[in-house]
């Protein structure tokens, strides 16, 4: 694709603008402390948090990866979106101020106080595997086929372009510089994202679409629908829609409750009240995607099947960008879709200097000084970015669409996490050996999905393809067996100490009366009610 000396401006304009805002939000070249640094010196508003949340979860993976799950199998993947939207209010509810009031550092500060210190390092582990794999690994090998296709850089050059550029704000600047970027960024790929619906939809009529009717006899059968019966699903692709009910909650609580990488932005509120509303703010935001991302896939289903199928469905974004989009706003759409890059991998490397500081490093050197956490966290940052290039230049050989490829991995990580979080936090009686034996059974469990469902050399996949057993069910019958050995476990052992019993859930302290039109507890009523009223409208609509 030809890029016009404008868009190459807008880009150039846009790239050099972030880094310089970052670098200014993050307080310069001047020291911080590491409260600064890690959680933004506690600062953060419900907007930044709840913006910085969005842009932080919607990186390249998802502009990309949902215009070529659009294109192939409709709106079926608009359920990751949706089903975020109450795992967010309850995050915004319960768990947010809970972690707030507590004063809660790290997510695995918290397994250690509920349970104990090995249960701390098994999720320093899981999360910066997960900030390595999914947040930037993925992320760049998507980044960096895009900057194949628009710039016809090498995979390497585009990895490396984007890396330096994130890395230098980011280290330098902690979690202010992120969160701050993060909430232009969220704009930016929100209005990028709007403009190719938009100039979409203004082409459908030229090949004869004026209505819904005729819109919906240019795609496959049941496309609209989100909640697909398996009949549907062999047809047209998708997820069925109990897998959907059973398999997104166990991903769902590991990754909006338990990642460090998203939760830190609700660390780092200025008080309760922005922890609960910035989670409700990104909920509503949430609702965007299926329009905006998902939408322009089934768009160009309709107006380029032929070009998009013989290039290849992983194209289905660049060709958009080169057919629907006039000079000018093609530069504004590619730094929209840089700015998702660049928030998605900022975030898991400000996650992952922190737990490296805060639950390796000074839970080891308890006396290491506060600007030494600081240089460790800056170190580790720039080592999690080499390593995560590395694997971004392999991440393609697990085969399938990009988001396919992330949930896939998240499904092998999520079931012990969230079966120990759960049961942690609403049972009392759990106990700290149920949880170090369910991460150890958890990780071997993990493994062996992850290993045997690799593609094999005809793309054979073993429990996907042979067993059929799809990777959200993989997730939900992982997670049905880490609960048994969690109770079991739990119930054979000692009773935790009432330090433990403390960090659960107790509903005094949620259920107070209600003063005001605005408390966080009817944003979030309001927020589900909109919600099942868009599915539904959708759902009747296919």
């Amino acid at each position: 694709m030809n890029i016009s000396f404008i868009d190459l401006s807008i880009i150039a304009i846009y790239l050099i603008g972030i880094v310089i805002v970052g670098i200014w939000a993050g307080g310069g070249f001047k020291k911080q402390s590491s409260n600064n640094y890690f959680l933004a010196g506690r600062s953060l508003g419900w907007g930044v948090v709840g913006a910085s949340l969005f842009a932080s979860n919607i990186s390249t993976v998802h502009i990309v990866g949902f215009a070529e799950s659009g294109f192939t199998s409709g709106l079926s993947d608009g359920i990751f979106e949706w089903m975020a939207i109450p795992c967010l209010v309850f995050l915004g509810i319960f768990i947010a101020p809970f972690y707030f009031r507590n004063q809660i550092a790290t997510i695995p500060e918290y397994f250690e106080r509920r349970f104990d210190g090995v249960s701390r390092t098994f999720m320093v582990v899981f999360a910066i595997l997960t900030a390595l794999l999914i947040h930037i690994g993925i992320s760049l090998y998507a980044g960096a086929t895009i900057m194949k296709e628009f710039f016809g850089l090498d995979q390497l050059w585009g990895v490396l372009l984007i890396s330096g550029l994130t890395a230098l704000y980011t280290i330098l600047g902690g979690l202010k510089a992120v969160a701050v970027t993060e909430s232009i960024q969220s704009v930016m790929l929100l209005g990028g994202s709007i403009l190719i619906t938009v100039f979409g939809l203004m082409m459908l009529p030229d090949i004869g679409i004026a209505d819904l009717a005729s819109f919906k006899e240019s795609i496959k059968p049941g496309s609209l629908s989100m909640l697909r019966s398996d009949a549907i699903v062999a047809e047209t692709g998708g997820i069925p829609w109990y897998a959907v009910f059973l398999g997104y909650p166990v991903l769902g609580i590991w990754y909006w409750f338990t990642d460090q990488t998203i939760v830190q932005r609700a660390l780092g509120s200025k008080s309760e009240k922005d922890a609960r509303i910035g989670p409700m703010f990104t909920a509503v935001l949430k609702l965007a995607p299926v329009f905006f991302m998902l939408l322009p896939g089934l768009i160009a289903y309709v107006l380029f099947k032929d070009e998009i199928t013989t290039a290849g469905t992983g194209q289905t974004f660049s060709i958009l960008v080169n057919k629907l989009l006039p000079v000018g706003l093609v530069g504004l759409v590619i730094a929209s879709l840089l700015a998702a890059l660049m928030s998605s991998v900022a975030a898991a490397l400000n996650s992952s200097s922190t737990l490296v500081s805060i639950d390796i490093i000074k839970r080891l050197k308890p006396e290491t000084k506060d600007g030494r956490l600081v240089w460790f966290g800056k170190i580790t940052a720039f080592v999690v970015m080499i390593i995560a290039i590395l694997f971004s230049l392999i991440a393609g050989s697990k085969g399938g669409s990009i988001i396919t490829i992330v949930n896939s991995i998240g499904s092998s990580i999520a079931p012990s996490i969230s079966a120990v979080f759960i049961l942690g936090y609403f049972w009392k009686r759990g106990t700290k050996e149920a949880a170090k034996i369910t991460f150890g059974i958890g990780l071997i469990i993990g493994i062996l999905m992850f290993a045997l469902d690799f593609p094999d050399k005809n793309g054979i996949k073993l429990i996907t393809d042979t067993w059929g057993i799809i990777f959200m069910m993989q997730a939900w019958w992982g997670f049905v067996i880490c609960c048994l050995i969690f109770i079991i476990i739990s119930l054979l052992t000692p009773t935790p100490t009432e330090a433990q019993q403390a960090l659960t859930f107790s509903g005094s302290a949620y259920f107070k009366k209600i003063k005001s039109t605005f408390d966080y507890r009817i944003i979030g009523i309001v927020v589900l009610i909109v919600l099942v009223v868009l599915w539904l409208i959708i759902e009747m609509i296919a």
